[in-house]
């Protein structure tokens, strides 16, 4: 048992729910903290909880996280702390993977079924008080490309494999027999697998590797009436090439959680394009999630003061929790 150690909490405007740190609160010294004052807050500190999980601060403070042992973000993607520093430490990195996956996967189907029931144009008509009769499309049978398999992408497939869409994926290798994808193609295939997808779902982590992953090649490779989904990162997306690729029916429609400058700019070109949804960086928090990514960390806080191993730690040099 570790006997009382610092917990550092990097919060943003809002700080943790007591209530639910309490379990923290009696056994650690806790130091809430904001960017200003978070290398105060490391200095002898043996745990950081990332609550504020969009920070840039802790590269700037990073000097004075001499005695910190273990980092858990509040969140499922790690990308804005793999810092060359913390990547080459000792320091062992948690993620909060798990607390989203179903809600996001759930997103992922009402967005479909929005492309599928044109739910958009329904609205429009009804501002205008115009009855028009229209066909829709069906989702069963159609093939969804799942891009990236870690758990957030295995509960999409899942969920989508259930109301009868055709489901594959890709990672960064590949594999048959697959209990959720059935089929995963490796990443270097991907144009291939893009020219049978009705319908792309990105929700791959932010690395080197998948940075600007969609460019023009990338959308040249699906069908002209593909529809894209991303609740990924923006960064995995070459923006200017999206929306060519939309302006020109390259591909027929595009869902946006994400976008590569949060929140999207006034004036850009996607906020008033007819064939585009986008939602602020929400897909994943249901009623609630504030709450959960806190027992997170008091359940893994609790693992790590009596020695156990650790859930969900990060492989720093990929970016993410490795999938068995």
């Amino acid at each position: 048992m570790r006997a009382n150690p610092v917990v550092a909490v990097l919060h943003a405007e809002a700080v943790p729910d007591t209530v639910h740190m309490a379990p923290v609160a009696a056994r650690a010294d806790i130091r809430y903290t904001d960017a200003a004052g978070l290398a105060a807050a490391l200095d002898g500190a043996d745990v950081l909880f990332v609550y504020d999980f969009l920070t840039d601060a802790l590269p700037r403070a990073w000097h004075a996280a001499r005695t910190v042992d273990w980092i858990h973000v509040a969140a499922a993607g790690v990308d804005p702390l793999m810092f060359p520093e913390l990547r080459d430490s000792d320091v062992t990195v948690t993620n909060s993977s798990g607390v989203f996956d179903e809600a996001i996967a759930e997103y992922v189907l009402a967005q479909i079924l929005s492309f599928a029931k044109d739910i958009p144009e329904s609205l429009r008509l009804q501002r205008d008080h115009t009855w028009l009769h229209r066909e829709s499309e069906r989702i069963a049978g159609r093939t969804v490309l799942v891009v990236g398999t870690g758990p957030i992408g295995r509960a999409i497939a899942r969920l989508l494999t259930a109301v009868g869409m055709r489901v594959r994926g890709s990672g960064r290798r590949a594999r048959v027999s697959d209990p959720d994808f059935g089929t995963v193609t490796p990443t270097e295939d991907l144009p291939a697998a893009l020219a049978g997808a009705d319908f792309v779902v990105v929700a791959a982590p932010l690395t080197e590797q998948t940075r600007n992953l969609f460019d023009a090649g990338m959308f040249g490779a699906m069908k002209p009436g593909a529809r894209f989904v991303n609740v990924g990162r923006g960064d995995l997306v070459r923006t200017g090439d999206l929306v060519d690729a939309l302006r020109t029916g390259t591909i027929a429609g595009a869902a946006l959680d994400v976008v590569d400058t949060e929140p999207l700019p006034d004036g850009h070109p996607l906020w008033d394009m007819p064939n585009v949804v986008i939602t602020p960086h929400n897909s994943g928090d249901f009623v609630g999630w504030r709450e959960a990514l806190i027992d997170v960390f008091v359940e893994n806080f609790q693992r790590w003061q009596v020695g156990m191993p650790l859930d969900n730690i990060v492989d720093k040099h990929l970016g993410y929790v490795p999938s068995s």
